[in-house]
């Protein structure tokens, strides 16, 4: 057996004399001096030729041993020359792969004139795990899907693959304002597998760099703080609460930012000329950019051509922009395209079935500080719509979606009501707002287009499981469940149950509550959105049992029994728009009360009310109109709703009574009176995710009669979390929540003879509330916000003040999850907490928690 053997610098070497075969030796040196020593050397001054008998493979483990032969182009029965050319052309040919860190080419044995060979290799390591340092868990997930698309577990590992995997990662942390990050890989063999090795990527952040300032040169007619707004990425850093760090893309953008600035006050020719980023000694960066303003322009005579529908002052009007207004490109492209609002001449036309409707501004004459546009417009043909295609729903039947749907097969294409039916797939809220996509591939030699709605299903159920202390109450358990979107039509039938009916968009919520003999709820309530299946009216029927028992200390009981029956019927309208929602319901209610001494109810003069029977007739009157597109989390809308309820006058049929001389009991054995509530919230998106929502509440319980006063009854409770409704069954009064203050804080909540408190006819309610969301995630929609907020209760209308508010601000937290609702905490500061001198004494603050609903 002959050894043959040589390394890669050998090869520039050796000549074509005394080359036998070539061998690249990367093994130690001790294996080797064994195989020099085991294998006689051949004698090369003589080359001769051989035919190859047959060739080996050793050492690969994880590379093919056929291919490996394949690729060195050694076949058996070819014929070679030794020393010759063949074998350091296969040995380049497999260095090349970079796979192995050694290859030898031994020649075992000779037959005659035939050779058998061996093709020894050594793998190069595989990458069996990688970790991080200097980096906290949160950000690794993201920083895998860098390192993978370098190297992956299983892979081989190489110098270059290590460099550029840690190129990727100083990358990415330069994007995010770390300029100085430096990236160290650290390798380590990995005893526990054979050929495998562990690399460990030391990341050294060191300190963000921050910007010092930010300085403009050349700028004359504009106010430089206004430009400094309008870098809303690069930021100085004594800009109060402003994160200061540098990234090249978003710094690119924010230059742009500033030359649209200066195209909507009139400067259409500003330029950045040059800018300047260099950092100090202490690494602070300056950044100076060099601008030239160019003149301010203004629009002057603005002419129409090409349109035939719609007139000159038609169009003016919606364009809205006069000679002598500042040029102003942004709301130009706005009136005549883009505006959110609706009103542009594109919407104009769009929403008369101009679909391939175009309006090109040209500007025809510029004189001195002037100029004049030409508004070219090619109206096109009018395009109908041809098909409506709903994808994605595998829950929700397609009925259920195509009833809320504005546009029809047949009809004019209209962008407003593409957008509105956008708004009605959204309000069932089964389905991703984020994920909602709307397509209109047009046949434009037809003239008509198709709308698809791409939807994607997402939890609408909830769950409502728990049990927990609840004081006097002791331990209550709780077992609730809605479905929101479930199918009475196939209840009986077996294959839809999965794992109940769903997909008919109707309502089933049943609920009960309980710790034993002391306290006792159960409701149910179905509700039909489209009774009959023709029209969006909908239908609603439900009832309620509520008991409240407690031992007395002469060890009797008292007790409160509530029973109510309701059926509730509901219509959208048409004017004055389509947007309200008309609901009637009648309700039916029995209250029984048996020595009850919890000081709920009373009289404006002070009489307890603790025993009797009495009976709640009503009619409630519900006017809504709604604006808002996602429930979960509004970004824009409003929800406006006027609410009445009213009992029959039972005292004005009856005028032989001297109401006057009557217990209270008597007097209010039929109730009566008329309930108003007036409640606004307003959602306005700020900049980005950041949402403004803007809320009012107010609520006053009149009476008919003088003599009989107000109720004790359907009065309002203000104060504290607002859960007691919901967390302990509804107990004869609305409950109002008030951030930062308990009932006992409002002074009016007092009752009279200075015994408990009372809940009041009349309340007021202003919040102003900045919501940021963390996740909107549809199954589970995070956001945080800090709110302001102002509340009061009066005895009376003459005592009525809207302006003499309880204020109070704080944060909160809220965490809506599919099947429990909403969850979170809010942390209000009352600033007019009774006997509280500063805002650090004991009890200013209030820490609520919201457990499955949002309170009032």
């Amino acid at each position: 057996m002959r050894y043959i053997q040589c390394s890669m610098l050998s090869l520039l070497r050796i000549t074509r004399i005394n080359l036998l075969l070539l061998v690249v030796a990367l093994l130690p040196l001790s294996l080797t001096a064994q195989i020099r020593d085991s294998l006689p050397i051949a004698d090369y001054t003589t080359p001769a030729n051989f035919e190859i008998g047959g060739v080996r493979v050793t050492g690969a483990q994880f590379s093919d041993a056929n291919a490996i032969t394949s690729i060195s182009g050694l076949k058996v029965g070819d014929k070679i020359r030794i020393p010759g050319p063949a074998i350091p052309k296969a040995i380049k040919a497999l260095l090349q792969l970079r796979l192995f860190t050694n290859v030898q080419i031994i020649q075992e044995k000779t037959i005659g004139d035939v050779v058998f060979l061996e093709l020894q290799v050594q793998e190069r390591p595989r990458l069996s795990l990688y970790t991080y340092k200097g980096v906290g868990k949160g950000q690794h997930e993201t920083l895998n899907e860098i390192v993978n698309q370098h190297i992956t577990k299983g892979g081989i590992v190489t110098e270059n693959m290590k460099s550029n995997a840690a190129r990727g990662l100083e990358k990415s942390f330069i994007k995010k304002g770390w300029l100085d990050v430096h990236v160290e890989v650290q390798e380590a063999p990995d005893t526990a597998r054979l050929n495998s090795v562990k690399l460990t990527f030391d990341i050294n952040l060191e300190e963000k760099v921050k910007i010092k300032d930010i300085s403009f040169v050349g700028v004359t007619n504009v106010n430089e703080k206004k430009l400094l707004k309008k870098m809303d990425k690069t930021k100085e850093k004594k800009r109060f609460l402003a994160g200061s760090k540098f990234i090249g893309d978003e710094y690119e953008d924010d230059k742009k930012e500033i030359i649209k600035y200066f195209n909507t006050v009139g400067y259409r020719d500003a330029r950045i000329l040059s800018d300047s980023i260099w950092r100090d000694d202490k690494g602070e960066m300056h950044i100076t950019l060099n601008l030239n303003e160019g003149n301010r322009y203004y629009f002057r005579n603005l002419t129409w051509k090409g349109n035939s529908i719609y007139d000159e002052e038609a169009l003016n009007q919606v364009l809205g922009i006069k000679k002598g207004d500042i040029y102003n490109q942004e709301l130009l492209e706005n009136r005549l395209r883009f505006s959110q609002d609706g009103r542009d001449v594109s919407t104009l036309y769009m929403d008369n079935g101009y679909l391939f409707f175009n309006v090109d501004p040209t500007e025809v004459s510029i004189e001195n500080d002037s100029i004049d546009l030409e508004l070219r417009i090619f109206e096109g043909p009018q395009a109908t719509i041809d098909k409506v295609i709903i994808k994605g729903n595998d829950r929700t039947h397609e009925h259920v979606i195509r009833r809320e749907l504005r546009t029809l097969p047949g009809e004019k294409f209209s962008r407003s009501q593409i957008i509105r039916s956008q708004r009605q797939i959204l309000a069932l809220n089964y389905f991703n707002p984020e994920k909602l996509d709307i397509q209109t591939p047009v046949n434009a030699e037809r003239g008509t287009v198709d709308i698809q709605y791409v939807v994607e299903e997402r939890p609408a159920d909830q769950l409502e499981l728990s049990a927990g202390w609840g004081g006097a109450r002791r331990v209550i358990g709780t077992l609730g469940v809605s479905f929101n979107n479930f199918s009475m039509r196939n209840v009986f039938k077996k294959e839809a149950w999965r794992p109940l009916p769903t997909g008919d968009g109707q309502r089933l919520s049943i609920r009960a509550q309980t710790n034993g003999q002391f306290y006792q709820s159960y409701n149910v309530s179905f509700t039909e959105p489209w009774l009959g299946g023709h029209k969006p009216n909908s239908f609603t029927v439900g009832g309620f049992f509520n008991r409240f028992a407690y031992p007395l200390f002469d060890g009797g009981s008292q007790s409160l029994n509530i029973v109510q029956g309701s059926v509730s019927l509901g219509t959208r309208l048409k004017w004055p728009d389509d947007n309200f929602v008309s609901s009637t319901t009648i309700n039916i209610q029995s209250l029984r009360l048996n020595q009850w001494t919890q000081g709920l109810f009373r009289t404006d003069q002070g009489e307890i009310v603790s025993t009797g029977n009495f009976n709640n007739f009503s009619l409630r009157q519900n006017l809504v109109r709604s604006t808002v597109n996602d429930p979960t989390f509004p970004k824009d809308g409003s929800n406006i709703s006027l609410i009445l309820q009213l009992t029959p006058p039972y005292s004005l049929f009856n005028k032989t009574k001297n109401y006057g001389e009557l217990s209270a009991n008597e007097r209010f054995r039929y109730l009566e009176y008329h309930k108003w509530r007036f409640d606004v919230d307003w959602y306005t998106t700020i900049v980005g995710k950041l949402v403004l929502k803007t809320s009012s509440r107010i609520g006053i319980l009149g009476f008919y009669n003088r003599k009989i006063g107000t109720s004790p009854f359907e009065r309002f409770q203000v104060g504290g979390d607002g859960l007691n409704n919901q967390q302990f069954g509804f107990q004869g009064v609305d409950i109002i929540s008030a951030r930062g203050y308990e009932i006992a804080d409002f002074e009016n909540n007092a009752d009279p003879s200075g015994s408990g408190q009372t809940p009041t006819p009349i309340f007021n309610k202003f919040t102003l509330e900045l919501r940021y969301p963390l996740s909107l995630n549809p199954s589970s929609t995070i956001y945080v916000h800090t709110f302001m907020q102002g509340v009061n209760t009066w005895k009376s209308l003459r005592d009525y003040n809207p302006f003499d508010l309880k204020r109070s601000a704080g944060v909160g937290l809220r965490v809506f999850l599919p099947m429990f609702g909403i969850l979170g905490f809010d942390y209000g500061l009352g600033f007019d907490k009774p006997n509280v001198t500063n805002l650090f004494a004991k009890g200013v603050a209030n820490f609520n928690i919201v457990l499955g609903f949002e309170p009032e």
